[in-house]
């Protein structure tokens, strides 16, 4: 699964086509269930999140089959402490849903090169 998720993150997948769905929202499916995830798994509170402050980025997004795209974003929540959690999310989208499956959810430990 890493190695697909390394493939579309560095693939030739046009990321700026109008044509597909826009999920990058902060308040959308991805960050979402992102947060819900981490929360789940005690690596997040509401009470420690500075909400207005998270970071969706869309890095990649393919159409699969006619109207229905597998995107993949980058997630960053920012605690009220100054510390951040990134992840990494994979999910399908249509134009009507971005939630047309559920989301795969990768927690970045550290960052490594240039930014």
């Amino acid at each position: 699964m890493i190695r697909f998720i390394f493939l579309i993150l560095f693939s030739v997948f046009a990321i700026a086509e109008t044509n597909h769905p826009d999920c990058a929202g902060k308040d959308r499916w991805p960050a979402a269930m992102a947060f819900v995830h981490l929360k789940n798994e005690g690596l997040a509170k509401n009470d420690d999140i500075d909400f207005s402050l998270t970071s969706v980025k869309r890095l990649s997004s393919q159409e699969i089959e006619p109207g229905l795209f597998t995107q993949i974003h980058e997630v960053t929540f920012f605690e009220k402490n100054g510390k951040t959690i990134t992840v990494i999310t994979n999910n399908n989208a249509s134009h009507e849903e971005c939630s047309m499956s559920g989301v795969e959810v990768y927690v970045i430990s550290k960052k490594l090169g240039a930014k």
